[in-house]
């Protein structure tokens, strides 16, 4: 292009100047000088339409000397209808609206504006620029259609995907909360208790928890093995690793091996194609629950041995062993040293899983707790149902007298009961108490029979202590929970005809 604009300016030059030409030679300069004129324009135009962008040209009047392909497909307007046609013209016809030409020759500079076709609706960003003379003076205008209705749709189509994408991440986050809330539900801090009993497993759970050692929890159903087992994972040094539960009792046998070590796809009919993990992978780098121990098949207790001693697991199907790292955690309502002895419990892996064993005593053995958990199931059942719902003192002692077979779960039960079916607001009576449990038992019917009031005194004060010898199993922790001296059960215990064992003398 350089060379084609030095050669027109050279030819100007010759036919400008006074030497002798004859007519055929300035013919012939013309005609190369046309010639060169139209091969630049017809590139200049060829490079026009190859341009995505709309290109409109003015000249310093406002006069339109050429538009591309582009201009029309974006305006809608085609080039014979403005070509040679100034813009004041077009703006009066309506064939523009607001046009940016007269702006750039009259401000001398460039100018921005956003647009929209008459013709077409379609909306584009428009910028003219203006060409000056030598003397500064705008001969030419060039403007840029950029057309933004494409744009504009794909701003909107993100917008709507990026809402999308944020509803989603809220959806994530939200379940990722009540996920978060129903696992600082499951490891609440809910091991509650006074008792000589409670404080000496509080410091024993203290003492093991940050030791990476396998345990084992024992004690009656319901006396809250889960609880203590989310104490020690919640205060170990796994407590940011997963915390994976298996009641081996819910599970049937058949199943139990696949869900706790897993399979390679088609092990067995029925396994799926992409095989399964097993739960003991899943608790790599955290800690497994085995809840309910006693019940798990012999044939499966040798593989657990195994997972216990090399710390690795064979997928059913697999031959390759994985490497694992997982802290046992094993629970139980039976004697596994019972069941060692007659044979229905591997010892090895009972010895295994007895590295340190904690001891859950009956809640018929921690009367000093029973008031502190039925108040804090009240409050906790109050909340969830909103009520305000308070106990008689009277009715809390009746509470310690039951035997509780059931344990905390029992009690836990009850006191939702008892929520639900009271007025918000009222007092749970000592006879609610009596008509839902069989506390009410040690008084039955002591005052049906014509008695005086010296023997239903004494009636009652020998089915109390019965009750406390039956539940407590001596003299003295009897004589501590009935708040008397033990040589006043001793000798009432005698008066009154009950039989007994206590630790330092034989049965009366």
């Amino acid at each position: 292009m350089d060379k084609e604009f030095s050669s027109l300016a050279f030819l100007d030059e010759l036919l400008s100047t006074n030497w002798q030409l004859s007519n055929q030679i300035k013919e012939g300069i013309k005609q190369v000088k046309k010639e060169l004129e139209d091969a630049k324009e017809f590139d200049f135009r060829q490079l026009g339409d190859h341009l995505y962008d709309g290109i409109y040209l003015s000249d310093g009047n406002g006069t339109t000397l050429y538009v591309n392909k582009s201009y029309t497909r974006i305006t809608g307007i085609k080039a014979e209808e403005v070509i040679g046609r100034n813009v004041k013209d077009l703006l009066a016809e309506g064939v523009y609206k607001n046009a940016v030409t007269l702006e750039v020759i009259k401000q001398k500079k460039q100018v921005n504006s956003m647009g929209e076709s008459t013709r077409n609706g379609k909306k584009m960003l428009i910028t003219g620029n203006p060409i000056f003379d030598e003397n500064g003076e705008v001969k030419q205008v060039v403007i840029i259609d950029r057309e933004i209705t494409d744009l504009l749709a794909m701003k909107a189509e993100i917008e709507n995907s990026q809402k999308q994408i944020m509803a989603v991440e809220e959806d994530k986050n939200k379940k990722k909360r009540e996920l978060e809330h129903l696992r600082k539900q499951q490891l609440n801090h809910n091991f509650i208790g006074q008792s000589l009993d409670m404080q000496k497993m509080k410091k024993l759970i203290q003492q093991v928890s940050n030791l990476d050692v396998t345990i084992l929890i024992t004690g009656e159903t319901g006396t809250g093995k889960e609880v203590v087992a989310n104490e020690i994972y919640s205060n170990s040094l796994r407590k940011n690793g997963p915390f994976i539960k298996v009641n081996c009792a819910a599970i049937p046998a058949n199943l139990l091996e696949a869900e706790l070590f897993g399979y390679e796809k088609g092990a067995f009919t029925g396994a799926t194609s992409s095989g399964k993990i097993g739960l003991f992978e899943l608790a790599d780098k955290g800690t497994i629950l085995l809840d309910e121990i006693g019940d798990m098949p012999m044939e499966l207790q040798s593989k657990l041995l195994r997972v216990i001693q090399h710390k690795e697991v064979t997928r059913i199907g697999g031959s390759k062993p994985l490497l694992l790292d997982v802290r046992i955690i094993a629970a139980t309502n039976c004697d596994l040293k019972e069941l060692a002895d007659k044979g229905k419990f591997r010892e090895d892996l009972y010895y295994r899983l007895n590295v340190v064993p904690v001891h859950l005593p009956p809640l018929r053995q921690r009367a000093s707790d029973i008031e502190l958990l039925a108040r804090h199931f009240l409050a906790s059942y109050n909340t969830k149902y909103a009520k305000q719902t308070t106990i008689e003192e009277s009715a809390i002692e009746l509470l310690k007298q039951y035997s509780w077979p059931g344990n905390i779960r029992e009690l836990q039960n009850i006191s939702e009961r008892l929520v639900i079916i009271s007025e918000p607001g009222s007092t749970i009576s000592e006879q609610q108490i009596v008509s839902m449990i069989n506390v009410g038992a040690v008084y039955g019917n002591i005052i049906n029979k014509e008695m005086s009031l010296k023997e239903i005194v004494e009636n009652i004060e020998k089915k109390t202590i019965e009750q406390a010898l039956l539940h407590y199993g001596s003299t003295r922790k009897a004589a501590k929970i009935l708040k008397v001296d033990q040589s006043t059960i001793v000798k009432k215990a005698k008066k009154l005809g009950i039989r007994f064992t206590d630790e330092k003398q034989h049965q009366i």
